[in-house]
């Protein structure tokens, strides 16, 4: 029996390393370095702004780079002491992806998750008001899309607003909020700026790493 467990595990080793090396260089997946990470990737289903998955998120699998990543450990680690820990919406988008949303942007007549994403923002002015570029930080590899969960019940802390929910109330600098919502997205920034991420001031959830290794380099690998 002993015999045929280290068998299982130096499998599992070689399919881990076998699955990491389809990589670019410099990327890796989250989970093989933060393996209690809990991931809710958005974009591989249909709860998203657009209402379908999106081109390129070919399995629910959270790529970054490895300093990108390391920082993340750091900052799980901060948070388990206060029985927090971080949850995953998006990290690397493929160049893919965003061209799938630039392409739903442009169809006016497709509005069928504005009642639950942007009520109050007409879906002309999505690009004006910088919710849709042409060219994102994720496609770089060292931006993520974060909240914070209690580990004890494994719930989102509550920010507020929902995740890409795309209006003032998801601004970091928005006030009107309780005080508990206020001291979880102070919380959230707290750990996120002290561990080298710098924030999107129109969206709690936005994180892109100071000195990224590919800043201004889009890639359109798939995510699988």
């Amino acid at each position: 029996m002993l015999k045929f467990l280290k068998i299982l595990f130096i499998l599992i080793c070689i399919s881990s390393i076998h699955s990491s090396s389809q990589l670019p260089k410099g990327f890796v997946y989250v989970t093989d370095y933060i393996p209690d990470v809990e991931l809710e990737l958005r974009y591989f289903g249909s709860n998203n702004f657009v209402g379908t998955p999106i081109d390129g998120y070919e399995a629910e699998q959270c790529i970054l780079t490895l300093p990108a990543t390391k920082a993340l450990q750091n900052v799980q680690k901060s948070l388990k002491k206060q029985q927090l820990g971080i949850k995953i919406f998006d990290a690397y988008r493929p160049q893919r992806a965003v061209d799938h949303f630039r392409r739903w942007a442009y169809d006016l007549n497709d509005t069928l998750m504005k009642s639950q994403f942007y009520p109050n923002v007409a879906k002309k002015d999505l690009f004006r008001l910088e919710y849709i570029a042409t060219k994102s930080r994720h496609s770089s590899g060292s931006t993520v899309d974060i909240t914070l969960i209690d580990l004890k019940t494994n719930q989102e802390l509550d920010m507020g607003s929902s995740y890409d929910f795309f209006g003032e109330i998801s601004w970091v600098s928005y006030q009107e909020l309780t005080e508990k919502q206020l001291e979880n997205r102070q919380l959230l920034q707290k750990v996120m700026l002290e561990n080298g991420f710098r924030n999107y001031p129109k969206e709690w959830w936005h994180f892109t790493l100071r000195g990224e290794p590919y800043y201004n380099k889009y890639f359109d690998f798939p995510v699988k």
